[in-house]
């Protein structure tokens, strides 16, 4: 495995995340609930704040791979309980180095300092047994799959939506 380094992409490099992300999006294009296309008209998905952050994994000076997290009622107080992990992904030349649970190791240590997040949510296409099974070894548990959620090119996706509660608060 080779070093890696885990830090912030901030909005200002919008253009260098997206260049590395536009790769997954055409080759691992079944992944993902975005197109090349669609993500042309798309602004740098956080916002630079501590509940709104994009993460990198850098191998040397290389970006091997990146995630996402928001708080999901950012503008509802109902929801500010809730984060979304989204846009998981790492290159192909980098996997099975332990990016992807070095990435979502260092998503939950920065969530956890937030403090009042209580649950992460997040979706992945369900056939995608591999990243099902890492997001389980982080606790993460499927309580819901929609049928034909994404159809793409003729074909459609079930997608299977995940819960990781953080803190637990019966009322």
């Amino acid at each position: 495995m080779n070093h890696s380094i885990i830090k912030e992409i901030k909005s200002d490099q919008k253009e260098f995340y997206k260049q590395f992300l536009g790769h997954g999006l055409i080759h691992d294009e079944e992944s993902f609930r975005i197109t090349p296309n669609d993500d042309l008209h798309l602004d740098f998905p956080t916002k630079d704040k501590e509940d709104s952050f994009t993460l990198g994994a850098y191998i040397g000076n290389a970006l091997g791979g990146v995630v996402s997290f928001e708080r999901d009622g950012s503008n509802r107080e109902k929801l500010r309980h809730k984060g979304i992990l989204f846009r998981m992904y790492v290159a192909n030349e980098y996997r099975g180095q332990g990016l992807s649970k070095e990435l979502i190791d260092a998503l939950l240590v920065r969530v956890r300092k937030i403090g009042d997040i209580e649950q992460i949510n997040l979706t992945v296409i369900a056939n995608n047994d591999k990243a099902k099974a890492l997001y389980e070894k982080f606790g993460f548990n499927t309580f819901s799959s929609e049928e034909h959620a994404i159809k793409w090119k003729g074909k459609y996706f079930t997608e299977d939506q995940m819960v990781l509660r953080i803190i637990y608060n019966p009322y």
